[in-house]
């Protein structure tokens, strides 16, 4: 008997484990399932924005052309490319199984900013030399933001050093010889720095960095700015610092003057020579209701001896696209830039970056 209730109980336990070895497995096999299922769910999710990113620049690309179409001569903020769009709802038109009496949220909202009313890094240097007149203008907005001014000859010769070499560099000038006037050398380049030839001497080399003059090549790697957090590997520059320009300063494929119509009161400021922020905060508060439709007409307002030839215009090819869009869960937040053709119904897509 007791050997009876013993087996017994040995084939309860063995049951209770196969039974909970099934349970195990079968648990597993749907987690698995669950796990996969989401897996799919978020993919899609990931997709249908992206297709609603896609559709959002496409309608961007569609009011800046028709914004060059209906104001060819000026850009300004009183056009229809500046009305922000509002959080509008899409769940009508996303395709999406429903289930009674559930909240799925899907939203789209964002603006379009003039890519050009703030300074572009990109003036900084030409043909691997640090413009003068440009790096005086960044100095201006760094002391307008209250920031180090001296940041502006580093970024300077950042900019110049990323740039490629001159196709065809110029010869520097010979250095005298002994007991003859040397002839007077022009600024060298990488391969040839240039020297000012000097009775019986030999010629002194161009100074490397000086503002105006060619930075030489260099072994290292070069810092060559994409976007505003590239400033970052410029000794000087602090995550504060780069929140703080985020707002005036932008990366542009090429050099590009300023639009007076759009550029906040701190960049104006900049561009203009003997111009205060607070006067420049009455030219923006003025444009409002009358913006400049010609840069003869602002020159006229402001003072020649104000405006520096070819920093500043009232037209703009360059634009910022920010879009948010939410998706039930899903979350993306991205910033394109579009760049219109001049004298052309066409507008490109540069570079789009997700957050």
């Amino acid at each position: 008997m007791k050997q009876l209730k013993r087996q017994r109980g040995v084939a309860v336990i063995t049951a209770l484990l196969l039974t909970t070895l099934a349970i195990t497995i079968v648990a597993s096999l749907f987690w698995a399932q669950q796990v996969q299922v989401r897996s799919m769910e978020n993919q899609r999710l990931h997709l249908q924005t992206k297709w609603i990113l896609r559709g959002a620049l496409d309608w961007a690309s569609l009011v800046l052309r028709q914004d060059a179409a209906d104001n060819p001569n000026y850009t300004a903020l009183t056009h229809v490319w500046a009305t922000p769009l509002a959080e509008t709802r899409l769940d009508q038109y996303i395709e999406r199984e429903r289930v009674q009496g559930e909240v799925f949220d899907a939203t789209l909202s964002g603006n379009i900013v003039d890519a050009t009313s703030r300074y572009n890094l990109m003036n900084l240097a030409s043909n691997r030399s640090p413009d003068p007149v440009q790096t005086e203008i960044y100095k201006r907005l760094l002391t307008n933001l209250r920031l180090d001014a001296g940041l502006a000859q580093r970024t300077a010769l950042a900019v110049a050093r990323a740039q490629p070499l001159a196709p065809n560099p110029a010869q520097g000038g010979a250095p005298g010889t002994p007991g003859t006037p040397g002839t007077a050398g022009t600024p060298g380049t990488e391969e040839s720095p240039g020297a000012a030839g000097a009775p019986g001497s030999a010629g002194t080399p161009a100074t490397p960095g000086a503002t105006g003059t060619p930075v030489p090549a260099s072994t290292d790697v070069p810092v060559r700015l994409m976007q505003v957090d590239d400033l970052l590997a410029i000794p000087g520059y602090t995550v504060e610092v780069v929140n703080k320009l985020r707002d005036f300063v932008i990366v542009l494929p090429g050099p590009t003057a300023v639009n007076v119509n759009t550029a906040p009161a701190e960049v104006l400021a900049a561009v203009l020579k003997n111009m205060s922020v607070g006067s420049a905060s009455a030219l923006v508060a003025r444009r409002k209701s009358a913006p400049w439709r010609d840069v003869n007409y602002f020159t006229a307002d402001v003072g020649i001896a104000n405006v520096v030839s070819g920093t500043v215009e009232v037209k703009s090819n360059y634009f910022l696209v920010l879009s948010k869009i939410r998706l039930d869960r899903a979350a993306l937040d991205a910033e394109a830039l579009v760049s219109r053709t001049p004298g052309q119904p066409r507008t490109t897509l540069e570079w789009v970056r997700q957050n």
